[in-house]
């Protein structure tokens, strides 16, 4: 088995992904930040301290999935052409998901994964003060598209 991210010695490279022709490419996330019953009612109400929970958390995501590069030492400087994060309040907490896009050489899974990750770190940061047990849960992909594998999308 050969692998993508080790060069001959087995040491840590980035993939050149030089020759490749950019195509059209999304991908999707989701997650979960799971609340307390006081912290939903208050997202509901608008009632938490720190302010618009989800606007910030929303932000957060769009700007996170940009930076990922920053963040992953592996992952490629690509553009970012689209960036979408939504969340909604349950019952159990706050649903996320987001999707990235790009016409470039390779995908944005990384992107949309690191949206996901840092929208949900941010209702956290924002509810932790109202209750210290809120958890980032069940970050993954739900589906890509294009690129030299395909499409794909998560069987459940």
């Amino acid at each position: 088995m050969s692998f993508t991210h080790l060069d001959d010695r087995g040491q840590a490279r980035m993939v050149d992904v030089t020759a490749k022709q950019p195509t059209i490419r999304s991908a999707t996330a989701s997650g979960m930040v799971r609340c307390g019953p006081a912290v939903v009612q208050a997202l509901r109400d608008g009632a938490v301290p720190k302010g618009d929970v989800l606007a910030v958390a929303r932000i957060a995501g769009i700007a996170a999935a940009k930076k990922t590069p920053d963040l992953l030492p592996l992952a490629h400087v690509i553009g970012v052409h689209g960036a979408a994060v939504d969340l909604e309040v349950s019952d159990d907490g706050v649903a996320i998901t987001a999707t990235v896009r790009t016409a470039d050489r390779t995908g944005v899974e990384m992107e949309a994964l690191t949206a996901v990750a840092v929208a949900g770190l941010a209702v956290v940061d924002m509810v932790k003060g109202l209750d210290k047990s809120v958890s980032l849960a069940d970050v993954r992909l739900e589906r890509k598209t294009g690129g030299k594998s395909g499409d794909w999308v998560r069987a459940e």
